[in-house]
């Protein structure tokens, strides 16, 4: 029973980013939760993909969720090099450190950055940086 908050983390994430004042000036309104149809273009951001373990103990039921959140450029804005995709992704690492992240099932005990890998993409015309995250969310004892 690990998994029963997944969906309540994954948007308690996605509220903290889209309503991060610093990040919304580096990338608009562009943060997705499900990619649209065609890639917009610009420096954006995109909640992925997610593992996650039961952490529970006789104290409580628990889960660790790691989560992956990109950040991407299309291949017109490749010539800048990383520069935008990188400042946005400091924006994004500033947004959920220390952030409350109200949760409508479970509460966060922690979160922590874990890594961050910085690449080209779209054959070498677009830029990346995938950042991954791991969260400790507390179900309590009552969370069936």
């Amino acid at each position: 029973m690990s998994y029963l908050a997944s969906a309540a983390l994954q948007g308690a994430v996605y509220r903290a980013l889209r309503d991060d004042a610093a990040l919304t000036g580096l990338v608009g309104d562009a943060v997705y939760d499900a990619m649209p149809v065609s890639a917009p273009s610009g420096v954006y951001v995109a909640l992925g993909p997610e593992d996650v373990a039961d952490a529970g103990d006789m104290t409580g039921r628990a889960a660790r969720h790691d989560f992956v959140i990109s950040v991407l450029s299309g291949a017109e804005e490749g010539g800048g090099g990383f520069a935008g995709v990188k400042a946005a992704a400091a924006a994004v690492a500033a947004a959920l450190e220390g952030a409350p992240l109200p949760m409508d099932a479970g509460r966060v005990a922690g979160l922590w950055f874990l890594r961050a890998r910085a690449r080209r993409a779209d054959g070498g015309t677009g830029r990346r940086v995938d950042m991954t995250f791991r969260a400790s969310v507390d179900l309590g004892m009552d969370a069936v």
